[in-house]
């Protein structure tokens, strides 16, 4: 009997091993299985060893973070007897324990993603096992994918299990064509105690975090170490806020331990180890899945999590501070029941509980997209149209990330090219990655590695000083470690050298390389930066940088509410680096501006939305006059021509033309005139000028352009023989003003528009005073003209005032009732 078969033989008492039977029956049938059971029932620690018995083979278990893969492996190695590398081994980026003789293999998601792409076929496994699937990070969502298409077209024997507390198992299950193995119940209930902050204290501001609402947290975690017995575990959203916690919490009559991605191995396993005393575990995400925390009975929450953002505008992308979601909330509470009853204290109101989101928001749809749609470019589908993907990428996203690869030579059209397999190689954002490769030529590749391992690790350097961050980086085991993978992805360099630069030029150099867009220059008699985007930037108070002319920046975070966005990583440059670094955006136009009735020309060079430099023109381009000219009428509007009568006559007759009609009659309202502005303009250098009628008359459709006065004439001839005037801007219809008297005789109403619109008739006095309004001549005489004789005929005993209108002659002027 193997080891994992003993250890199924006789389970720890969890309650996932209920289940058991079913799953390994889905994985022996169908071969493919969604998993859902509740936090602490045990399903990272018993599933995969049934998913090895029954599928054979290796079986590879992903985690989303690399602290989750080394516990999960520890976890299951001491419950087969084995230390860590037989039965069961783990890899993680720049570090691998695993025999021959490995069965379970963990892993995290984007090792996983790397060997997909490597070897399709996963040669020598037998099942893949997709945990915590529901946290729908963008390496999560592409194995998934990824493993369904090779199931699909290359190995139908390869077993698939996803599983997850709170995975939307239907929706999941139709994807994979599984079945799904439900397992109710969990480990030890957990009592919820609701905690809502102080009147006046925000949960968040524009800076973040507010003091006032981490001062709440380690309120509640002190009530709880008077109130709850056993260890305590805090959750924050990020590293900055449990730093400030723990700072809080000093004095407490406990151990406070941080745990978060950033801690070297030694100090994540002292969190996860219980000592002698008491210990508050302060944490981010990390633990809120796939990660027991020995000894917890207590959870605080502080119901927060931080989510990808991206402005695709501004081409700023960092992490945002927003409400976790119920279903995190969730995963949170399960850690105080997995060693017996316990607690968790949420920081907030139970109302405010029912308004989160029951699900947190799939990273595809917030996130930068520059990697994923690089691995769907590698995988040979760049639009993932064949792919089994949960949710579909937001089409300007996609579009973006597109951009962001042909700009870095990683794609051509949509094909990935050989340049982009090479940056798809390198363990790091395509960004950092085109960095690499091309800054281990300029400044070496060992300290091209360091720059990329710095920006990688999102640190956030003091005063936004990114090479006062480098040398305190240095003294760091962990960094050294993903340093040195990253010198090994380069390969050899040609040309490697300048080790005469300082660390200030090497810096600026990779750092300006992996993100050209974001180099600042300083605005003049100012503080603040333009940026090569468009977008403004700050230094943080106090920044060491301050005054610097040109800035590579790294990192930087615009906050809603905020107009520049605030540097968090930046180094020093000069104008040369600058303009190697962001070649691709150097350009040299001719700007025409018109403006008070004068045009100005202007040959301007231009590193992106940056003005290098500007010189008069003396005879511009007439076609870049008129699109001067159309820019001013964007921005003055329409009022600045010379809107004579005949003008808006003819204006009104094609707006009538094009109601009725439709195409293809032009559409002259304001915004359609503004879009087509150069059309019609036909290169006026003075719109003040400008023939409206003639520029108009350019917009006329031919050959129907010979109908216009036939189809919406200017004048209608009534019947006393006078020509009268329709109005087409009087309202919906267009109006016919005429003298009651100049229209005896007329029995059914005028129509134009090849008869398809009648006019309106506004019937007047012959003091031209409104008698009656009608588009129904034929009724008008029978029930209207009988009350409008009698008002009027007593007034203007002068006029003819017949009985029946329909049968008179008509007049102008004035003659004698008998007449």
């Amino acid at each position: 009997m193997t080891p994992l078969e003993r250890l199924l033989a006789h389970p720890p008492d969890l309650p996932v091993a209920a289940g058991l039977t079913a799953i390994s029956d889905a994985v022996r049938g169908r071969g493919a299985v969604v998993v859902q059971a509740p936090p602490g029932s045990g399903k990272t620690t018993l599933v995969p060893p049934a998913v090895a018995v029954a599928a054979g083979g290796r079986v590879i278990v992903t985690q989303p973070r690399r602290i989750a893969v080394r516990a999960a492996a520890r976890r299951l190695a001491h419950l087969v007897g084995e230390p860590v590398g037989g039965t069961v081994g783990y890899a993680v980026r720049g570090e691998s324990r695993t025999s021959a003789g490995t069965r379970v293999e963990v892993v995290t998601t984007g090792l996983l993603l790397r060997r997909l792409q490597r070897d399709p076929e996963l040669a020598g496994v037998g099942a893949v096992v997709l945990d915590e699937v529901h946290e729908r990070q963008l390496d999560a969502d592409l194995a998934l994918a990824f493993l369904v298409d090779v199931r699909r077209h290359l190995r139908d024997d390869l077993a698939l299990v996803a599983m997850s507390a709170t995975i939307e198992a239907g929706r999941t299950a139709a994807l994979l064509g599984a079945e799904v193995v439900d397992v109710p119940g969990a480990l030890h209930p957990v009592e919820r105690r609701w905690h809502a902050p102080p009147p006046g204290v925000l949960t968040r501001d524009d800076r973040g975090v507010t003091p006032g609402f981490l001062d709440h947290v380690a309120a509640t975690t002190r009530l709880a170490l008077d109130h709850d017995d056993g260890d305590v575990l805090v959750f924050l959203p990020g590293v900055g806020e449990v730093g400030g916690v723990v700072r809080r919490l000093a004095g407490v009559d406990a151990d406070v331990l941080e745990l978060h991605g950033r801690l070297d191995v030694r100090d994540q396993d002292r969190a996860l180890t219980p000592g002698p005393r008491r210990r508050v575990v302060v944490s981010t995400a990390v633990a809120e899945s796939s990660l027991t925390v020995p000894g917890v009975r207590v959870v605080v929450d502080a119901g927060l999590a931080r989510r990808p953002q991206t402005d695709h505008r501004r081409g700023l992308a960092g992490l945002v501070t927003v409400r976790a979601s119920r279903a995190a909330a969730g995963q949170r509470a399960g850690r105080a029941g997995r060693e017996g009853p316990g607690v968790v204290h949420r920081c907030w109101s139970e109302a405010d509980h029912l308004h989160l989101a029951e699900h947190p928001e799939p990273e595809v749809l917030t996130a930068d997209l520059a990697s994923y749609v690089l691995e769907l470019a590698a995988w040979g589908d760049p639009d993932g149209a064949g792919l089994a993907l949960l949710d579909r990428p937001p089409a300007a996203a996609r579009d973006a990330a597109h951009e962001t690869l042909r700009a870095l030579g990683a794609l051509d059209g949509g094909a990935i090219t050989d340049r982009g397999r090479a940056i798809a190689r390198v363990p790091a954002d395509p960004r950092l990655a085109r960095a690499l490769l091309d800054g281990a030529t300029a400044v070496g590749r060992r300290r091209a590695a360091e720059v990329v391992a710095l920006l990688a690790d999102d640190v956030r350097a003091p005063g936004a000083d990114l090479v006062a961050a480098l040398r305190e980086a240095r003294r760091h085991r962990d960094w050294r470690s993903s340093v040195a993978r990253l010198e090994r992805s380069v390969g050899d360099v040609p040309g490697e050298g300048h080790d005469g630069l300082s660390d200030d030029q090497a810096v600026g150099l990779v750092a300006a390389l992996a993100h050209p867009d974001r180099i600042a220059r300083l605005r003049p008699n100012g503080t603040s930066y333009a940026t090569v985007g468009g977008t403004g930037a700050v230094l943080p108070p106090g920044s060491p940088l301050a005054g610097t002319p040109w800035l590579a920046v790294a990192d930087a975070e615009r906050r809603p509410g905020q107009r520049d966005a605030t540097v968090r990583g930046a180094a020093p440059i000069d104008e040369d680096t600058a303009l190697e670094a962001a070649a691709a955006l150097w350009a040299e136009d001719d700007v025409v501006t018109w403006r008070d009735g004068r045009t100005t020309a202007r040959r301007v060079t231009r590193l992106g939305a940056i003005e290098l430099t500007s010189t008069p023109v003396g005879d511009p381009d007439p076609a870049a006059v008129a699109a001067a000219v159309a820019d001013a009428l964007c921005r003055d509007g329409l009022g600045v021509l010379r809107w004579t009568e005949p003008a808006t006559g003819l204006r009104q007759r094609l707006a009538f033309l094009h109601g009725a009609l439709g195409e293809p009659w032009p559409d002259v309202s304001d915004d359609a005139l503004l879009d087509r502005a150069t059309d019609w303009l036909d290169g006026t250098t003075d719109p003040r000028r400008l023939d409206v009628v003639q520029a108009l008359r350019r917009l006329l459709p031919w050959p129907e352009a010979g109908r216009l006065d036939e189809l919406a004439p200017e004048r209608v001839t009534v019947p006393s023989g006078s020509q009268v005037r329709i109005d087409y801007g009087a309202g919906e219809k267009p109006v016919l003003a005429v003298r009651v008297q100049e229209v005896f005789g007329w029995t059914t109403t005028p129509t134009i528009a090849d008869g398809r619109v009648p006019l309106l008739l506004h019937l007047l006095s012959p003091a031209r005073r409104p008698a009656a309004v009608t588009d129904d001549l034929a009724r008008f005489w029978t029930t209207g003209y009988p009350q409008v004789r009698a008002d009027l005929r007593g007034r203007y005993p002068k006029h003819a005032w017949p009985e029946d209108g329909a049968s008179a002659p008509a007049s102008r002027g004035t003659a004698r009732r008998g007449r």
